[in-house]
């Protein structure tokens, strides 16, 4: 497994891990703050798009463009699946249901891998499976399955599909596509998707306070950036269905920030929920060939 790429799945779960955070202190609502991550990224993702192509590759070929291809098209789709359920599932069912429904999306992503040409191993399979224990550990006793709240729960489950088609489209996209041409033009497919469903639901655009302003800017550039990018980058060099064990990692740190910053409690489950997280990863990690 390249170090390195297992590096940038860890930096990304942090990165993303904490957009919690700056959705807080935003100051508008979920859906133009979710305009924001997106749209406001755009110049950086830009400028690192414009950076690849000049930049040829490390055996000095220059970076092929193969423009608007359809798994690109479908990731910026997909992203915005995400996020319009993430935030819907927020509002119409608690916090700690949305979060954990949120987390299956490697369910998703080790049902179709087969999809895109790629096997998924048993040693993935047992590793999903106590990272799936792990996450429940980790939302504890805040989890509750109620009648009322079974129409959020059901956005909590298409979240989930949607970063999970997500993964797989940017798997298949940084086959040919360097990650900055992928992440830019995919990006401006939810930016445009996103601002439509801001503009007829919401009406408040602008913050109220600098602080408001510079969480959506940290958002932005932290969150998608940093944390789609990276993941976009390590997508290019680890199987989607390993990637996307990344998204108990991005709930560990949520946890983790929420401890920090906000004084939410972790007891024992939670840090037994990390741990499990922890060995389910380290199980599912790609191994070596065995020379015969």
């Amino acid at each position: 497994m390249p170090p390195l790429a297992l590096a940038a799945l860890l930096a990304a779960a942090v990165a993303m891990g904490v957009s919690p955070v700056f959705v807080r202190e935003a100051g508008v609502g979920p859906f133009t703050s979710a305009f924001y991550r997106v749209f406001l990224a755009l110049p950086a993702l830009a400028a690192w798009a414009a950076w690849e192509r000049r930049a040829p590759r490390s055996d000095g070929t220059p970076v092929v463009d193969p423009g608007w291809t359809r798994s690109i098209l479908l990731a910026g789709v997909f992203f915005t699946v995400d996020l319009f359920f993430w935030h819907l599932a927020v509002l119409h069912t608690t916090i700690a249901n949305a979060t954990l429904l949120a987390t299956m999306a490697p369910v998703w992503v080790m049902l179709f891998s087969l999809v895109i040409g790629e096997r998924v191993t048993a040693a993935m399979t047992l590793g999903l499976a106590i990272c799936v224990v792990g996450g429940a550990l980790l939302v504890g006793s805040s989890w509750h399955l109620a009648p009322e709240r079974l129409l959020g729960d059901l956005y909590g489950v298409a979240t989930s599909v949607g970063f999970g088609l997500y993964f797989l489209a940017v798997r298949v996209a940084r086959r040919t596509a360097s990650t900055g041409i992928v992440l830019l033009r995919s990006t401006v497919v939810t930016a445009a998707l996103l601002g439509i469903v801001a503009a007829v639901a919401e009406n408040r655009w602008i913050p109220g306070t600098l602080g408001g302003v510079l969480a959506l800017l940290a958002m932005a550039n932290v969150s998608h950036v940093g944390g789609q990018g990276l993941l976009g980058w390590a997508l290019g060099h680890l199987s989607a269905a390993f990637s996307s064990l990344v998204i108990f990692l991005e709930a560990l740190a949520a946890a983790f920030f929420g401890w920090i910053l906000f004084g939410e409690t972790l007891g024992p489950w939670q840090f037994a929920g990390g741990a499990a997280i922890l060995l389910g990863i380290w199980i599912a990690r790609p191994r070596e060939e065995t020379p015969r």
